[in-house]
């Protein structure tokens, strides 16, 4: 129970991380629009969004809020009381964490503050929760597959005769 606790404690770490930058953004960027991090590369561009990725459910705060809530708390409950791998804990986290930052800015203003933008490709400006969100989420696929794999071995080696003389060689 103890790393429960330790884990809801390290998702909101994230979270409050993910508000300071975000209070950073606002208060930096929004007078000047954006600036350049690695030129032609990478800015920093302020941009308020009331969607999910790539602007999806835009203007559907009520439905983001109250799916994105229930969601994170059946998560956090996890988190707390489920046996789970570290590499499994760590993604959880990181939805979690991320999650619930954009969750606050949703019930606080009604939009998400992003401020990081890819020039070098054509992708929507994001932000340090989704990050982790992303983040937890390729972390999860991968203890899944990983996971199959183990499970895989252990059921081919269980499948193989363990005595060699068992089929009459030596």
């Amino acid at each position: 129970m103890l790393i429960g606790f330790v884990s809801v404690l390290a998702a909101a770490g994230l979270t409050i991380l993910d508000q300071l930058i975000k209070m950073w953004a606002t208060a930096e960027l929004m007078p000047v629009g954006s600036m350049p991090l690695i030129p032609h590369v990478v800015e920093l561009y302020y941009l308020l969004n009331d969607g999910m990725s790539f602007s999806m459910l835009s203007g559907k705060r009520g439905l983001l809020i109250a799916v994105t809530g229930v969601m994170l708390a059946v998560l956090a409950v996890m988190l707390l009381v489920r046996r789970m791998s570290v590499m499994e804990r760590v993604a959880w986290i990181l939805v979690v964490g991320g999650g619930v930052g954009n969750l606050v800015d949703r019930i606080r203003t009604g939009v998400v503050v992003d401020y990081l933008n890819l020039l070098f490709i054509n992708f929507p400006v994001f932000n340090f929760a989704d990050i982790c969100i992303c983040v937890g989420v390729g972390i999860l696929i991968l203890s899944i597959l990983l996971e199959m794999r183990q499970e895989k071995k252990s059921a081919s080696r269980s499948s193989a005769p363990q005595d060699p003389t068992e089929h009459g060689t030596s």
